[in-house]
């Protein structure tokens, strides 16, 4: 291979580019069959069976703008310019509890026309930046408590606190169990991240307190959501029925599936068949064989995105690729988990390929700053050798 000139950034890591797109493309179909039955027949929706999918496929447009837009950028640019990113998304958060309309018990959106944008996706990207920056600004000084843990650990918990004010439980676990991946992973010191992490259960359990103080009708469903998960029988027509009908796609589904755009939970019987229970229409129509397969794609998916960031020559892009890929891994987990009732449900959605402009346009943003990391870790030396990484 010929030698590039010094500082020439090197490919894209384009296995990594072609998994990503797989992913929007079938995002798109299973939001197509997830949810064309419901919409073709409610004025709501305009009596159009492409309502949903249209929305989203605007929304992956400009999201896949911006994640080849962002992977020609050098991510040591948002080193220093996420602050540019945070103060904005910071303000969003303050404010949405303020002047947002309740919906489905929180106050989570601001509406622009007909479309909807959740600040709690902007946030979780900004973090990891924030994160990033600091974690890699500290150094060794990160090991000690009171210059290094301790700044990190009092912004989480401030983001924390105003994604609670919503309240969106779901987001705050997302993004507290993302940021503990990106701390344990910069090598801090493990007996401080107990210790933080025992108060930090205290604090949240003082801030659901407080929340549920606050807004006492949004944390009644919640309630029970949560113990209908431990006996699901006994809740069918309360909190659990939602549950039970995705148990019920996955025993339709099979070893083989009943075949695509077959489903028939997503007819009325699965309220968010499109969103937070597509995962339940995947297994119906796809059967056993079919997730299995999708889900040893996402892990693959999600490997190789580790992969690129560990290769990655220095600290912040590194912490700030493992940042991202935990949370993509996290939010699959936690939707996964709650519609095969492995967990609570939460009302999380499932990366790329649940309903929601919100989360696509910004997982896509934050695949375009993995794909730089790549690209630098794929540079090319004067020597005609390929850069290497720190391991």
């Amino acid at each position: 291979m010929k030698a590039t000139e010094k500082g020439s950034r090197g490919r894209p890591d384009f296995l990594l580019l072609i998994m990503t797109l797989l992913l929007v493309g079938f995002g798109l179909v299973m939001v197509f069959s997830a949810s064309s039955g419901i919409a073709v027949v409610d004025p709501k929706f305009q009596n159009d069976a492409l309502y949903f999918t249209k929305r989203q496929l605007a929304f992956a447009v400009l999201g896949l703008f911006l994640m080849f837009w962002t992977m020609n950028i050098r991510y040591q640019a948002f080193k220093k310019g996420y602050i540019l990113f945070f103060i904005p998304v910071v303000f969003m958060l303050m404010l949405v509890p303020i002047v947002s309309e309740p919906l489905h018990g929180a106050r989570s959106w601001f509406r622009i026309g007909s479309f909807g944008i959740q600040p709690t996706e902007p946030a979780k990207l900004a973090l990891i930046l924030y994160m990033g920056a600091l974690i890699a600004k500290k150094g060794e000084k990160f090991r000690e408590f009171k210059r290094g843990l301790l700044p990190v650990i009092v912004i989480v918990g401030f983001i924390c606190g105003l994604i609670m004010l919503q309240p969106d439980l779901g987001s705050c676990l997302v993004l507290a169990t993302c940021a503990i991946v990106m701390i344990v992973a910069s090598g801090a010191n493990l007996k401080q991240v107990f210790a933080v992490g025992a108060i930090g259960s205290v604090v949240l359990a003082l801030l659901v307190s407080i929340s549920m103080a606050i807004n006492p009708s949004a944390w009644t469903y919640r309630i029970k959501r949560f113990t209908s998960f431990m006996d699901p029988e006994a809740h069918a027509q309360d909190g659990a029925f939602q549950v039970i009908s995705s148990l019920q796609a996955l025993s339709h589904g099979g070893l083989t599936g009943a075949g695509f755009g077959e489903s028939v939970q997503k007819l009325h019987y699965l309220k968010f068949a499109y969103n937070d229970f597509i995962f339940a229409v995947i297994a119906e129509e796809f059967g056993f064989i079919g997730s299995v397969i999708f889900l040893l794609f996402y892990l693959f998916f999600l490997w190789r995105g580790l992969i690129v960031s560990l290769r990655c020559p220095d600290v912040y892009g590194t912490v700030v690729g493992v940042g991202i890929v935990a949370l993509l891994a996290v939010q699959a987990f936690i939707n996964i988990g709650g519609v095969t009732s492995t967990i609570p449900l939460t009302g999380v959605t499932l990366p790329f390929i649940s309903y929601g402009g919100s989360s696509l346009l910004f997982c896509l943003l934050g695949m375009g700053i993995l794909l730089s990391i790549s690209r630098e870790s794929n540079r090319i030396e004067p020597s005609g050798d390929k850069r290497r990484s720190r391991t």
